[in-house]
């Protein structure tokens, strides 16, 4: 199970190893996004294993807060339900915020959980391809170093991203603390600067993440009718809202971890383009 829209490569993970995908879809209340739990409960039947939770969450950027992880993991508990925790993006909270680790809130919790972590996204090293993953349960601990470090060659890491990842948790804070001022102060602006200039689109305010989730189904375009204004009217290409699945038509995806020149360049591009749909 998976809460859409959400970062779609869960999608084919899933589909690859020959699991079934099932949608657990995110509520959007007056401009704020929140778990639907009560769908969740529903959804769940007797063959659903598996739940990837993404906190902080890629598209919308909720940074979930402890009260409602809780009642996620307590529904997961008496379910039966394995709660695979994606918290790549922990590190780039706002300072209104805070970032729960899902296996943090009780040893029950931490009993069910494979928590999921890079530093690629803190500290821009993706192309290093190091990560790490926390499974304080022995028994799925040992599954996981069982089969699936053979069967997805997870065995292979590299020196390069090795070093990196101890070089910047040791020594990067200082470079972070400076990176999420410069990164809450683009999203400030980004917000300020949309709902000051473009009529028709609003900006989902992300407690996390250096994304942001744009709303433009008040300007009344298909899908196929968006793409095309951004991409060939605008010359902004933004990431595709349907890809993130159900919930996501009507929405594009917006990175802001940029140079704020760029990132007012390519508002205004988006502002230009708007204005002139409207004037036709």
């Amino acid at each position: 199970m998976v809460q859409t829209p959400v970062y779609y490569p869960f999608f084919d993970v899933i589909k690859n190893n020959n699991r079934k995908l099932v949608t657990n879809e995110l509520l959007y209340v007056n401009g704020h996004y929140e778990m639907d739990f009560n769908a969740l409960e529903s959804e769940i039947d007797g063959k659903t294993k598996m739940l990837i939770l993404c906190n902080p969450h890629n598209p919308v950027g909720r940074v979930w807060s402890k009260t409602e992880l809780k009642k996620l993991g307590e529904i997961c508990l008496r379910k039966g339900i394995i709660v695979v925790s994606d918290e790549i993006h922990s590190d780039i909270v706002y300072s209104e915020s805070k970032h729960t680790p899902f296996a943090s809130i009780s040893n029950d919790l931490a009993e069910i959980s494979i928590t999921c972590m890079a530093p690629s996204k803190t500290f821009n090293i993706a192309g290093l391809e190091t990560s790490l993953t926390i499974i304080p349960n022995n028994e799925l601990r040992k599954s996981f170093e069982g089969r699936l470090y053979d069967q997805l060659s997870l065995k292979l890491g590299n020196i390069f991203g090795i070093y990196a990842t101890e070089a910047a948790y040791r020594h990067g804070k200082e470079w972070l603390d400076e990176l999420l001022d410069y990164l809450e102060d683009n999203r400030n602006f980004a917000i300020e600067y949309i709902n000051d200039n473009i009529p028709g689109v609003k900006p989902v305010r992300p407690e996390g993440t250096y994304l942001m989730w744009l709303d433009f189904r008040e300007l009344g375009l298909s899908d196929k009718e968006l793409q095309r204004l951004m991409i060939h009217k605008a010359g902004i290409a933004l990431t595709h809202g349907p890809v993130f699945g159900k919930g996501g038509e009507g929405f594009q995806r917006l990175n802001f971890a940029c140079p704020r020149t760029l990132l007012k360049r390519g508002l205004k591009m988006i502002e230009r383009a708007v204005k002139e749909l409207k004037d036709d």
